[in-house]
């Protein structure tokens, strides 16, 4: 397999200044740093308190586990910070969920320009977002939900689909992934919104224009297996599989796939259009590297990166995959969401200003889109 739907995700490649600001008006880039917010103000209470959230959640967790229930512990932190505290809501919630991250976690939230490094440090990124979205204070009353659309089962790392809403309306989507330390301890997250504006097909004219000079490499090769869990599923087709076989990748599809790619509008549905798109996106010049896995057995999350042979050093683009399957180990729903180029991107970023409770120009009425 060249590569299944994250391909597509080189949507957003860093190819050239000018020729992603004709086609997305956001062209790409990506670079390493430590997030330093202009008017920061250092917390002065987290340290005293850092740890009471986390050991409230293991102190649940344990329970649950000693019942016998069917929870994972990354899941299971990650719902109860959401859900539960509302972490991505409310300023009490952001402060539960910086008491449960580690000293130097980092949290890449790839809609702004660096990642965010240091409890204290995301702590104040989570109020200010959160505080955005309320219009400055949370005595305005106003509506600034955050709903989990769907979730891995991981327990060492976990990846959630979301959507915010406010009221009667949902609007921006995407996705999120988690890795605790070995203590139990949030220590790298990273989040992609969607991108607003979804050029679909148009991006092969131009990743082919980049890639023209590639030299085509002969299929590796790799031993057939037949795994059954989902984050071991998603690492052979994308680690073993990958360029070689699209009739091996599509061994592990279900009849009824739903695939939702961020680069395009609509969905594909069953096997012939995800084979179709694979077979389109299958040129020389694409490498597509996975870089960390949950280990999800139902469904599963995965970040990776897509560099394009001719495109500019350094211009390599970041994303996440959710995988979900079936009782029969069949592949069943996928969401792929690519990181922007301009960050904060243009378009994104107005919409933010515009309504920041949605971060959306058209919301929709809560549960009226056809797939997640």
């Amino acid at each position: 397999m060249r590569r299944d739907r994250s391909t597509s995700n080189t949507i957003m490649v860093k190819l050239s200044s000018a020729a992603m600001t004709l086609l997305f008006a956001a062209p790409l880039s990506i670079t390493a740093f430590v997030f330093s917010p202009k008017h920061h103000t250092p917390s002065t209470s987290l340290a005293s308190s850092t740890g009471n959230a986390l050991d409230s959640i293991l102190s649940v967790f344990d329970n649950k586990k000693s019942n016998n229930s069917n929870y994972q512990l990354a899941q299971s932190i990650m719902l109860s910070l959401i859900n539960d505290e509302k972490c991505f809501s409310t300023t009490a919630g952001a402060q539960k969920f910086a008491e449960s991250c580690a000293v130097d976690v980092v949290y890449e939230d790839c809609y702004e320009p660096q990642p965010i490094v240091g409890r204290s440090a995301v702590l104040d990124y989570l109020r200010a977002k959160i505080l955005t979205r309320v219009g400055g204070s949370e005595s305005n009353d106003k509506d600034a939900g955050f709903r989990v659309d769907k979730i891995s089962d991981g327990s060492k790392a976990c990846g959630f689909a979301w959507t915010w809403t406010s009221n009667d309306l949902e609007g921006l989507r995407g996705t999120t992934f988690v890795e605790l330390n070995d203590s139990n301890q949030i220590q790298y997250v990273r989040e992609i919104p969607e991108p607003l504006y979804k050029p679909g097909d148009l991006i092969l004219d131009v990743l082919k224009t980049v890639t023209a000079d590639a030299t085509p490499k002969p299929p590796p090769e790799y031993t057939p297996r037949t795994p059954t869990k989902a984050n071991e599923i998603a690492k052979y087709l994308f680690n073993d599989v990958q360029g070689s076989s699209p009739d091996e990748a599509m061994r592990f599809f279900s009849p009824d796939i739903i695939y939702r790619d961020f680069n395009y509008e609509e969905v594909l549905r069953g096997k012939a259009e995800v084979r179709k798109f694979i077979e389109d996106f299958s040129f020389p010049g694409i490498t597509f590297a996975t870089q960390r896995f949950d280990d999800g057995e139902k469904s599963t999350c995965f970040t990776w990166e897509v560099v394009l042979e001719g495109a500019p050093e350094g211009s390599a683009i970041k994303g996440i995959s959710f995988y979900e399957v079936d009782e029969s180990g069949l592949v069943t729903y996928v969401r792929d969401v690519p990181e922007s180029g301009l960050k904060p991107p243009p378009l994104g970023k107005l919409a933010r200003q515009f309504r920041p409770a949605v971060g959306v120009f058209q919301p929709v009425s809560i549960g009226s889109r056809d797939a997640l």
